[in-house]
Order: structure tokens, then C-alpha cells, then sequence
């Protein structure tokens, strides 16, 4: 069976065993940002599958580890993952187990649980278009020895970064960025980390779209 059928099964025989849940079942809260807006707790996976289905998901890493026991070495495949919508919302996870399949369930259902809503914006003054292609001002994150900035770039410069940033850059739904790293950014989960954390942070600000609400 397909990861894929294992979700979709699971949202199927679903029972909210929270609040938020139980809300979410009933038709009380209807979207992601309601949730962030309400700053209530996330604490089901099946809540991110129930308001957002169209999700999608990318793997960034897959490694074999080990650990000593009194029995001897044990492998275990370690799963690290990227979901988001393109359109706002992205999150990091990672899981392990001895089968790869159920690794990867794990680090999908750790993503979603640390899903994070995603300020857009044209923060660059080289364009001035006022759509949401980039980020709306300088932000910076951090995960481990990792730093991450990223810029904003004008409309057509598409996303200027490592193979691992584009890809959570692209779920969140920036088109166009200019990044600088620093650090070990060889580490696949900090410096996807790193960009997360960027990224979560264009919420720490309050800007004018903020005053009019």
C-alpha cells in the first residue's frame, strides 16, 4: 500500500482527540490561517489533511543510521521531508524506522504538525508589482550552525539558492529570492530548518497590511 492510500485511509477513520480537532470535524474553523490567526494549537495531522488537501510533498534526504545496542548495530532509515501548498503554508519534518516507508510516514505526519503560515509579498525596490511572488523584507533563520537570509528579489530573478532551499522556497510559494547561507549547510535538515525558520519569521513583523486589519 502507497503512503498516499495510508493517509488517505487514516483521515477516513479520523476521531478529533482535541479541541482544535473537534472544531475543525465540525465545520467551526475552516482554514489553516484561522487556526495561526487564533494561535491555537496544532496537535493532529489529520487537521492539515481535512483543511488542506491539496498538499503536496517532497523528499530532501534519505539515510541509513545506525545505533549500538547490546545486540549489536541497528539501521534505521532516516526520512527528511518537505510539505506546503505553494501557496502560503510549508514544513519540515523527518522520521525514522527500520522500512523506509514507515519512515517517511513519520516525517510527512512531524511536517505537517510543524506546518507554518508564510508572509508573501514584493519587497524589493527594483520591481514594486505588488503580488506576492517573494518575501514582502529581509528575513533571517537559524537551525544548528546554519544561517539562512533571504532577500527579495525582483519579478524574473527566480530563486537564487541551494538545491535544498528551492525546494521548501517552492512548496511555501516564493518564486523569486535571493538567499545568503552560512555554516554547515551540508546538513540537509538544519539548513532546510534554517529556511523554514526564515520564513516563519516574516510574521514577527508588523507592517501597514497589519494596521488596516
Amino acid at each position: 500500500m502507497s503512503y498516499r492510500a495510508v493517509d488517505k485511509e487514516a483521515l477516513e477513520n479520523w476521531v478529533p482527540r482535541t479541541r482544535v480537532g473537534r472544531l475543525v470535524y465540525e465545520g467551526k474553523i475552516t482554514s489553516l490561517k484561522e487556526i495561526f490567526d487564533r494561535n491555537l494549537p496544532l496537535l493532529e495531522p489529520e487537521i492539515v489533511d481535512y483543511l488542506m488537501p491539496d498538499l503536496k510533498y517532497e523528499r530532501l534526504d534519505v539515510n541509513l543510521v545506525q545505533k549500538q545496542t547490546d545486540a549489536g548495530e541497528r539501521s534505521r532509515f532516516r526520512v527528511v521531508v518537505v510539505v506546503g501548498n505553494e501557496d502560503g503554508f510549508v514544513g519540515i519534518g523527518s522520521g525514522k524506522a527500520r522500512q523506509y516507508l514507515v519512515a517517511l510516514q513519520k516525517a510527512v505526519r512531524n511536517a505537517k504538525l510543524n506546518i507554518v503560515p508564510v508572509r508573501r509579498g514584493c519587497g524589493s525596490w527594483e520591481c514594486g508589482c505588488g503580488e506576492p511572488h517573494s518575501v514582502p523584507f529581509q528575513v533571517r533563520g537559524k537551525s544548528g550552525s546554519v544561517v539562512v537570509i533571504l532577500k527579495p528579489a525582483p519579478k524574473g530573478t527566480g530563486l537564487v539558492a541551494g538545491d535544498v532551499a528551492k525546494k521548501v522556497l517552492k512548496m511555501a510559494g516564493i518564486k523569486d529570492v535571493w538567499t545568503q547561507s552560512f555554516g554547515e549547510t551540508r546538513t540537509t535538515l538544519n539548513f532546510a530548518k534554517a529556511v523554514v525558520n526564515a520564513l516563519r519569521n516574516t510574521y514577527k513583523f508588523v507592517t501597514p497590511y497589519d494596521w488596516a486589519r
